[in-house]
């Protein structure tokens, strides 16, 4: 399978290429500073790893992007990309969460081995806020157990039994207040997670034309008022 992945939901650029050579997988990779530069960065990447592995954007079976919930910003460069370049080369696109892929890359970091896990992903939102959603792992595919959500650290209802993962530890560590004795991962959205789901994901049919490469929003507002801002500082402050 040839597959090319690429993340720009955080502040981290990822970007990897999977090919079949010779009946072994080999990957090509990329990470770099992302959030503003991600833009500008995003294509040279993909065209200098591609043209490490000796492939053609032709030659590719799908177009993997993380689709968010994350940065505004980086989700339209992503979703943007992902679309003009399968458009163009007349590939298939596959949308990943990005939370799923902060669980999966959890996972492969802290429970290689495990045959099963239950993992709650979070990813800062800004504004005070992080994404989470809950996921349980079993026979090498993830079950959603519950949809993206946006919310405070002090009102998120922790998935019982699961190990947190994300990027939100230091950021909110007076606010988050798990279960004693609970796991906290620290992981983020990656190209490589996103390449390790995609062939199950593929299996499932959940490729897509590239015009309907669309990024998944959960915060419908980019940014605060003034009012806004100094209402949230005196929340936290209490």
């Amino acid at each position: 399978m040839r597959l090319l992945a690429f993340d720009t939901s955080t502040e981290h650029l990822s970007v990897a290429v999977a090919s079949d050579q010779a009946g072994k997988q080999r990957r090509w990779e990329f990470e770099g500073v992302g959030g503003a530069q991600s833009s500008a960065q995003l294509i040279p990447v993909v065209m200098q790893l591609l043209k490490e592995a000796s492939l053609s954007l032709q030659q590719l079976d799908a177009i993997v992007f993380g689709q968010g919930p994350g940065s505004f910003t980086g989700l339209r460069t992503a979703c943007s990309v992902a679309q003009g370049l399968a458009f163009g080369a007349g590939v298939p696109v596959l949308p990943v969460a990005t939370l799923m892929a902060v669980a999966e890359q959890a996972r492969h970091t802290y429970l290689p081995l495990a045959s099963a896990c239950r993992v709650q992903a979070m990813l800062d939102a800004r504004m005070g806020e992080v994404y989470v959603a809950s996921f349980d792992y079993q026979d090498g595919r993830w079950l959603r157990r519950a949809p993206d959500e946006l919310c405070s650290p002090k009102q998120l209802d922790f998935y019982a039994g699961a190990s947190l993962a994300g990027n939100v530890f230091e950021i909110y560590a007076a606010e988050l207040s798990p279960p004693q004795g609970t796991p906290c991962w620290t992981a983020r959205p990656t190209a490589q997670a996103l390449l390790r789901l995609a062939p199950a994901l593929l299996q499932q049919g959940l490729a897509l034309p590239a015009t309907q490469a669309y990024p998944l929003y959960i915060r419908d507002k980019v940014a605060q008022t003034t009012e806004e801002r100094e209402a949230q500082l005196r929340r936290t402050s209490t």
